[in-house]
Order: C-alpha cells, then structure tokens, then sequence
C-alpha cells in the first residue's frame, strides 16, 4: 500500500480523523455497510471476526453508505445507535460516506483501483463489499457482498502469522 492510501483521512462516527496509518502493523478489513439491507446482519459476524482477532492484530472499519436502495437513511447517531443495540458492534464505524462515482470516498477510490471487481469493474456493486488488508498494508483482496464474514477466517488467519 503506498504512503498515498496510507495518509487518506477517514472520519469516524464520533467525529475524530484517522488514517490507516494509524492500524500500521494491523490486518485491516475495510466494509461498506448499510443498516437496511439484506446483507445487514453480516454485522454481527464482522463483530464476531473483530472480538475474535483483535487480540492478534486485526481491525475492522464499518463505511456507512447509502448508495445502494438508500439503504443507510439515518444520521451518524441513528446508524452507531442501531449497530451497537442490535449487533453489539464495538468495531470502529466512520461517517457517512459515498463508494462509486464523482463523490466517492478516496480511500474507496484507491481500493477499488488496487483490487478491482469481476471482469476487472472498479466500481462497487451493493453493501457490504470487503477488503482485506495486510499488515504490511499491501491490499490482499476484494470479497464480494454475499461473502460472509465467517468465510474470511483463512485469510485472516493466514495474515495474522
């Protein structure tokens, strides 16, 4: 990962700025989620993988978007009240952003560029794409929206040895 998408600043959901600098050493995994969305209750299994492998180094970092079926309506408020009473999620969540197009997140940007879709397509599809980062911050890989967050288990592992 070169030092451009190491230094993207990223807004949490409490309002304080980071980088992925700031997970050096880490295995990352990046999500874009939505609270309304038939792949919402992959929350719960993203806070399974964080309370699991936390300890060992992993981070994961929950992008609200509401770019697919306007499927995250609510305010930074509504969305962390929402994660944190239904799923438990602890896991840090950033503000509101955009995935595809003209007002895309530049981290979104770099990560779609580094590790494109099927048949090369940057750009998003729906909620809840994955990627994987190592902890030497070389993106790993893109996981679709349908991949469940149990089934990232090897390669997490794999990057936490």
């Amino acid at each position: 990962m070169s030092d451009t998408l190491l230094n993207i600043p990223c807004t949490t959901i409490k309002g304080e700025q980071k980088t992925l600098a700031d997970f050096a050493g880490k295995a990352v995994l990046v999500v874009n989620t939505a609270s309304k969305c038939g792949f919402t209750p992959q929350y719960k299994g993203l806070e399974e993988l964080w309370q699991t492998y936390k300890d060992q180094g992993l981070v994961v970092l929950g992008f609200p978007c509401n770019q697919f079926g306007k499927q995250e309506p609510g305010n930074e408020g509504a969305i962390s009240e929402f994660c944190e009473l239904n799923y438990g999620v602890s896991f840090p969540l950033f503000k509101k952003i955009e995935v595809n197009g003209a007002g895309a997140h530049p981290l979104f940007v770099q990560l779609k560029k580094r590790a494109p879709g099927v048949l090369g397509s940057q750009g998003i599809k729906w909620n809840f794409t994955k990627f994987l980062i190592g902890k030497d911050g070389s993106l790993v890989k893109r996981f679709a929206p349908a991949t469940k967050p149990q089934d990232l288990t090897r390669e997490i592992e794999a990057l936490l040895k």
